[in-house]
């Protein structure tokens, strides 16, 4: 597969700037890969799918606030600070990516907050946008965490134009996130209400909880043209004993196992032992999923409906198969169905 597989023109209305006024009342587009179906569906009618047994595998990672606005030494010009991952927490370093980035250079500083009680020195260059920062708060730690929450905003992708709004803060993040680290969220368990969690229980579906913290290279669009010259962004994954327990069980039993969104996926994917089982995991994965790929763990998938030339789509590609995906987005536009972070969602079974 070329990357020209995966051009298609997005008309712009369909680009949700905002989330569904319930979680579980977006739409869901169902492909049966074995009959090649489509149905068209309420997200909540996702517990249809599923029996006793079954198994969902989420995404625990929790976003947080990354998206900061400082101060230029002297010119007092207006930066944009993206924190991408904390280096070393002693000395409060930081991977960040800066905007405009022509005018940080290392030796500056920048200035938070209304009291500039918070300051950031340039330390190193890392790519074209990318910096090191090392913070200086006269505080301890757990007071310079609680800062940076208090000055950052929710990490929005950029294709949403409007500002941030207090919503925000709780919708762009899934209702069983807690483990902090993710830059943006896994967007497909953003569709989960607790009352769908809950009948889901009550039916006798198991949840095995994964956490894969979300960098932004998840969402960089590929740029090389044969597929497997792609780079991914390495990203922090934990696969506790438990969640192994569960998702091998089903397997050995033969039930739908379903990975809720393309990190939930790459996660189990990135930890398969040699007979096919789950391993238990505490590492970093760049692993890349673009077809033909074997799946091992997951028989099913929940996603959003992803940009032109992405690795989710790629992904979505391998899973379902190109040429029905295609369908299938062909359909979604024809459709109007909401794409992206705050989109409807598509359930392959």
């Amino acid at each position: 597969m070329k990357l020209s597989h995966y051009q298609f023109e997005l008309p712009e209305e369909l680009l949700a700037e905002h989330p569904a006024e319930n979680r579980d009342e977006s739409r869901l587009m169902v492909l049966n890969r074995e009959k090649q179906t489509i149905e068209h569906k309420m997200f909540k009618d996702i517990i249809d799918y599923f029996e006793e047994d079954d198994v969902l595998i989420l995404n625990n990672t929790k976003v947080f606030p990354a998206r900061l606005y400082g101060n230029k030494e002297k010119t007092g010009a207006r930066i944009e600070v993206f924190l991408l991952r904390e280096l070393n927490e002693e000395q409060r370093l930081w991977d960040v990516l800066v905007d405009p980035a022509r005018k940080i250079r290392i030796g500056n500083k920048l200035y938070f907050g209304d009291d500039e009680t918070l300051v950031a020195e340039v330390i190193d260059n890392t790519t074209s946008r990318g910096r090191t920062l090392r913070f200086l708060y006269d505080g301890s730690y757990q007071e310079f965490r609680r800062k940076l929450t208090e000055l950052g905003e929710t990490p929005l992708p950029k294709y949403i134009k409007r500002d941030v709004t207090p919503e925000d803060e709780e919708r762009y993040q899934t209702i069983f996130a807690k483990n902090e680290g993710a830059v943006a969220a896994p967007t497909a368990g953003m569709h989960f209400s607790k009352h769908l969690l809950k009948r889901l229980e009550i039916k006798g579906v198991e949840f095995a909880e994964v956490t894969l913290h979300v960098g932004l290279g998840t969402f960089n669009a590929v740029e090389v043209e044969d597929l497997s010259k792609h780079k991914m962004d390495s990203e922090e994954i934990i696969i506790d004993a438990k969640a192994a327990n569960i998702i091998n069980t089903a397997q050995k039993n033969k039930r739908r196992i379903c990975a809720v969104g393309t990190t939930a996926m790459r996660a189990v994917e990135s930890s398969v032992s040699s007979s096919g089982t789950l391993n238990e995991y505490d590492g970093w994965t760049n692993k890349f999923i673009f077809p033909p790929y074997d799946f091992s763990i997951a028989n099913c998938m929940i996603t959003n409906f992803h940009t032109p030339k992405s690795t989710l789509l790629m992904m979505a590609s391998a899973f379902a198969g190109h040429e029905f995906i295609l369908k299938a987005y062909e359909e979604a536009i024809k459709e109007k169905y909401n794409f992206y972070s705050y989109g409807d969602a598509m359930l392959i079974i």
